[in-house]
C-alpha cells in the first residue's frame, strides 16, 4: 500500500506498450463516475475548475444507472444537493414525456424510481450541461505517481489497450473500491473491526476479514411486449440448483418473486415506471441473492480477480432464475410464476439486457482524517437528532444496514450472519471521512473513513452523492487558496455547499430553494437546533409510513422558524452565537413577537 515512486511507475509500462508522448492537464481530476464522482466532477466545474472525469467502464451513474432504481432513503426531506437536483430532473422527464398525470410520473415517486436508461440519460445531460468537464469511459487506472504526499500523475489504460496520463492539481476517488486511493498510498481496510476497537454494539467481538455480502441489482419486467426471456449464463450447471426444490416444497417460500419476504427475489415496491422492478436480495431470507464470502476477492482484486467475482455471481444469480423458471424439478405454480418475469427489452442492450456492474456494497475503505463509527449516527444525550458534528458537509437519514457478511448452513436454506438493520435518527457526516491523514491533494467520497458498521450507514448514493458534491468544491478550495486538502475551511466549504443547496443536517421543514435554506443549514450545523425536542420514546422513530422503507419526516427535526422565540431559547442561542464571535448586543430580544426565523436572520446577517 506503499506510493509508487516514479521508477515504479515507469516500470509499470509494459515493453513495447503505446502511451501518450504528452500527459492530458486539468485542474481536478476525478476517477470513478458513480453518483460520488459525478457530483463531484458537477461541483468543481460549477467552481470553475477545469476537470476531468474517468470511468472505467463504458457506462457513468455507477449502480444508479446499473439497476439500483429504488433509490436508498427514507425520507424526502433527506434528499439535497445534487442528488435532489437528479430526481428533479428525473421528474420532469416523467412529466413531459408522459403528462403530469400520467402513471409513468407517478409511479417515479418524485423523480427517486428512474428507469435505469431514464437515469443515465438524466447524468449524461446533468455532464454535458457543463462546459468544464471532459467525460472518458473505458479507461482503467493503470499507476499513480506520488511526489512528496502529492499526487502528482496517473496513468490509465484505455479501451483500445493503450496507455494514457494526465497531470491534476487535485484528485477525487470516486470509485467504489478506492482504486486510486490505494494506488496513491493511503492506508486503508478491509473487513470488520472488533467490538472493542470503537466501542460498537453491532461490531463482534473479534476483528475478521468479512465484508457485507454483494448481489446484482436486475431489472425486470412482466410485460410481455417487453420482456427478454433470461437464458443459461456461462458455467451454469443444473446440480448446483437442485436443493433449492425442498425450500420451495416446506412451504417455507411462498413466491418466487415478492416483497419484502418470504420470497427468493424481492421485487422493490412501488414498481418503476412502465411496469419494471428493481430486484434486489432478500434482507433474513431463506434464500438469498447475496453471497457473503464469494466477494473477497473483489476490493483489492485486479481486473481479472474481479471479472471471476463477477461472473461468479451473474453464474449464481442469474443461473438460479433461469432454474426456476425452466428445470422441471421446480414445482409446476413456483415454475409458472418466476416464468412471467424477465429482462426488459429497453435496458441494457449493450451488456445481454443485464447490468454491467455488480452491486458492490462495500470494498476498501480509507483509514483518513476522521473514522465515521456507529456513535456518529446515535441520539446526542437527550436529543431527538444526532450527536452534533459541526464540522459535518453532507447528512443522511437510512441508518446502518447490512445484508450480511458470512453464511451458515447450506446455501438455500441457510442462513445470513454479520447482518443488521438499525433504525437511528438522521445524521451528519464529518468533513474527515473524505480526507487522507497525510495525501494532500487527494479526496475520498465514497471509499470514505469508516468502520465497517459506520461505512455501513454511509454507503447509500444520495449520501455519497453529497459528500461527492463536498469534495468537489473542497477541491476547489485547496486549489484556489493553495491550501492541502486537510487544511480547506471547512466553514466556507459548508457556506458553498447551503448556497448550492446541498444539506449539512437534516431539517425537516426548511428545504433546498427555500429563502432561509442557508441560515438554517449554518444555524443547525453550529449547533443551534439541537436541544429542541427530547430524544423519542423509540430511538431513531421516524415519521408516518408512507410505502415500504419511505416515511414521512423524522420527528423533533422541524426548525420551526414561524415559531415565537421564547426567552429560555434566545439565552441559549445567544450564549452558541458568542461562541462563534457575533455580537450578542445586536441580536434580537425574545419580546413575544420575534420568531425563530426573525433571530436565525438576524444572526446570519451578522456574520456576514
Amino acid at each position: 500500500m506503499r506510493p509508487l515512486t516514479v521508477l515504479a511507475l515507469a516500470l509499470a509500462w509494459p515493453a513495447g506498450a503505446a502511451r501518450s508522448a504528452d500527459p492530458e492537464t486539468c485542474d481536478v481530476l476525478v476517477y470513478g463516475a458513480t453518483p460520488g464522482g459525478i457530483a463531484a466532477a458537477l461541483a468543481a466545474a460549477d467552481d470553475g475548475e477545469a476537470v476531468l472525469l474517468v470511468e472505467p467502464t463504458a457506462r457513468v451513474g455507477g449502480l444508479v444507472t446499473n439497476g439500483l432504481s429504488h433509490t436508498d432513503f427514507r425520507t424526502f426531506e433527506g434528499l439535497s444537493g445534487t442528488f435532489l437536483d437528479l430526481t428533479r430532473r428525473v421528474e420532469a422527464h416523467y412529466v413531459t414525456t408522459y403528462g403530469k398525470d400520467s402513471p409513468q410520473a407517478r409511479a417515479c415517486f418524485r423523480g427517486t424510481f428512474g428507469e435505469p436508461h431514464v437515469n443515465l440519460a438524466v447524468l449524461r445531460a446533468m455532464l454535458a450541461e457543463r462546459k468544464g468537464v471532459r467525460v472518458k469511459t473505458g479507461s482503467r487506472l493503470d499507476a499513480v505517481e506520488v511526489r512528496k504526499d502529492r499526487v502528482e500523475a496517473a496513468t490509465f489504460v484505455g479501451p483500445d489497450g493503450g496507455r494514457w496520463a494526465a497531470k491534476a492539481a487535485v484528485f477525487v476517488d470516486g470509485t467504489y473500491e478506492g482504486d486510486l486511493m490505494a494506488k496513491a498510498g493511503v492506508p486503508w481496510k478491509v473487513g470488520r473491526e472488533g467490538k472493542a476497537e470503537y466501542g460498537e454494539g453491532l461490531a463482534p467481538e473479534k476483528a475478521d476479514d468479512q465484508l457485507q455480502a454483494y448481489n446484482f441489482r436486475f431489472t425486470m419486467t412482466r410485460d410481455p411486449k417487453n420482456r427478454v426471456a433470461p437464458t443459461a449464463p456461462p458455467g451454469y450447471r443444473r446440480d448446483d440448483f437442485l436443493p433449492v426444490v425442498k425450500v420451495l416444497e416446506s412451504g417455507m417460500i411462498a413466491a418466487v418473486f415478492g416483497n419484502p419476504s418470504g420470497c427468493i427475489f424481492k421485487a422493490q415496491r412501488p414498481a418503476l415506471p412502465n411496469g419494471k422492478y428493481d430486484i434486489n436480495d432478500v434482507s433474513n431470507g431463506l434464500v438469498r441473492l447475496s453471497l457473503p464470502g464469494a466477494n473477497r476477492g473483489w476490493p483489492d482484486g485486479d481486473p481479472a480477480a474481479r471479472a471471476k467475482v463477477f461472473a461468479e455471481h451473474l453464474r449464481d444469480q442469474a443461473g438460479l432464475l433461469y432454474f426456476l423458471q425452466t428445470d422441471e424439478a421446480v414445482p409446476e405454480k413456483f415454475r409458472k410464476e418466476a416464468a412471467e418475469w424477465g429482462w426488459c427489452k429497453d435496458e441494457f442492450a449493450d451488456t445481454g439486457h443485464l447490468p454491467g456492474q455488480l452491486y458492490v456494497r462495500e470494498a476498501r475503505r480509507m483509514v483518513g482524517a476522521y473514522v465515521f463509527t456507529e456513535k456518529d449516527s446515535g441520539h446526542a444525550a437527550g436529543d431527538a437528532r444526532a450527536v452534533l458534528r459541526a464540522d459535518a458537509v453532507a447528512a443522511g437519514d437510512y441508518g446502518n444496514n447490512c445484508h450480511g457478511t458470512a453464511h451458515e448452513g447450506d446455501r438455500f436454506g441457510g442462513r445470513h450472519t454479520g447482518e443488521f438493520y438499525k433504525p437511528v435518527p438522521p445524521y451528519q457526516v464529518p468533513y474527515g471521512v473524505i480526507v487522507p491523514r497525510a495525501v494532500d491533494n487527494l479526496l475520498v467520497p465514497v471509499a470514505v473513513s469508516s468502520s465497517h458498521v459506520g461505512f455501513c450507514a454511509l454507503r447509500l448514493e444520495p449520501i455519497w452523492a453529497s459528500l461527492g458534491q463536498a469534495a468537489g468544491h473542497a477541491a476547489h478550495l485547496a486549489r484556489k487558496e493553495k491550501v492541502a486538502v486537510q487544511k480547506v475551511p471547512v466553514g466556507r466549504l459548508q457556506a458553498r455547499l447551503h448556497t448550492a443547496g446541498s444539506a449539512t443536517i437534516y431539517v425537516s421543514d426548511v428545504r433546498p430553494g427555500d429563502a432561509d435554506f442557508a441560515a438554517v443549514q449554518w444555524w443547525g450545523t453550529a449547533g443551534g437546533l439541537h436541544g429542541l425536542a427530547p430524544t423519542p420514546e423509540k430511538p431513531g422513530q421516524r415519521g408516518k409510513q408512507i410505502v415500504g422503507q419511505y416515511f414521512e419526516a423524522f420527528p423533533g427535526h422541524a426548525a420551526e422558524l414561524g415559531r415565537v422565540l421564547d426567552p429560555g431559547l434566545a439565552d441559549q442561542w445567544r450564549k452558541l452565537a458568542g461562541a462563534l464571535g457575533l455580537p450578542a448586543d445586536k441580536l434580537p430580544a425574545a419580546d413575544g413577537t420575534r420568531t425563530r426565523g426573525d433571530w436565525v436572520r438576524a444572526a446570519a446577517a451578522l456574520r456576514k
